[in-house]
């Protein structure tokens, strides 16, 4: 197997449908606290499905920030980490991850999953055409980057399992 990327950090959304963009707007919150830290890439996925199977096989952690979709209350923190992340498009978490789940699920058939999965993001409340996030979701957006440090801090430790 060729060299893995140790962590890839993935923004999802769209940026021009205010809420859909909050993983955009996480993901650039977030790189600020962890521009510094080696064996971590941050990269915004935007609505590029099918064109992000490279970036999710050659990752041995995978972090997803989005928009999810879960009939909560708006801007309720969601999380799903290894096998409560749905890999096929049956179980649909936003809009354009139908072609995000059949990336994770093309990659599962191919062998090359990342060791790890994990999803943060939060349920939106308005999918209108705009710019900027709801009062929810950019309340959210502080909460989502503490996970999202916290995730990534515990992948950097030292595995015992050798």
């Amino acid at each position: 197997m060729p060299d893995r990327t140790w962590i890839t950090i993935l923004g999802l959304g769209n940026l021009l449908q205010r809420d859909e963009g909050f993983g955009i707007h996480a993901l650039h919150a977030l790189q600020a606290h962890l521009s510094q830290v080696e064996g971590v890439q941050c990269l915004d996925g935007g609505t590029l499905g099918l064109s992000l199977l490279p970036l999710v096989e050659d990752s041995h952690c995978l972090l997803v920030l989005d928009a999810i979709d879960a009939g909560k209350s708006p801007g309720t923190l969601i999380e799903l980490c290894g096998e409560q992340v749905p890999c096929n498009s049956a179980q649909n978490l936003s809009e354009h991850q139908v072609g995000f789940q059949e990336v994770l699920a093309l990659a599962r058939f191919r062998g090359q999953l990342p060791e790890r999965m994990h999803f943060i993001g939060a349920q939106p409340q308005d999918l209108s055409a705009g710019l900027e996030l709801s009062p929810p979701l950019q309340a959210a957006i502080h909460r989502v980057v503490r996970r999202a440090e916290i995730v990534v801090q515990s992948w950097r430790l030292p595995r015992t399992d050798h």
